[in-house]
């Protein structure tokens, strides 16, 4: 996808984050920082981290988690 330069003006605080980040090597550069902030807010926006999350989920491994131990508990539990 093509990109496009804007300007921005920020806090000087968070641009020393930002650069604390780049420095750390968490991003290869500002505007890389910059624009995922600002995916993540969209993302946040539009509600659908979550959703995109549960496609990286493995069902058979999260049904294997979730049934973990429950043969050894689940004559404990009270009948529903």
């Amino acid at each position: 996808m093509p990109k496009s330069k804007i300007a921005i003006t920020v806090e000087s605080t968070v641009l020393a984050a930002v650069d604390d980040l780049v420095e750390s090597g968490r991003f290869p550069n500002r505007s890389r920082a910059f624009e995922a902030a600002a995916e993540a807010e969209i993302g946040r926006a539009h509600h659908t981290r979550l959703a995109k999350a549960c496609l990286d989920l493995d069902p058979a491994a999260e049904r294997a988690l979730a049934d973990e131990g429950l043969g050894r508990d689940a004559a404990a539990w009270p009948a529903y």
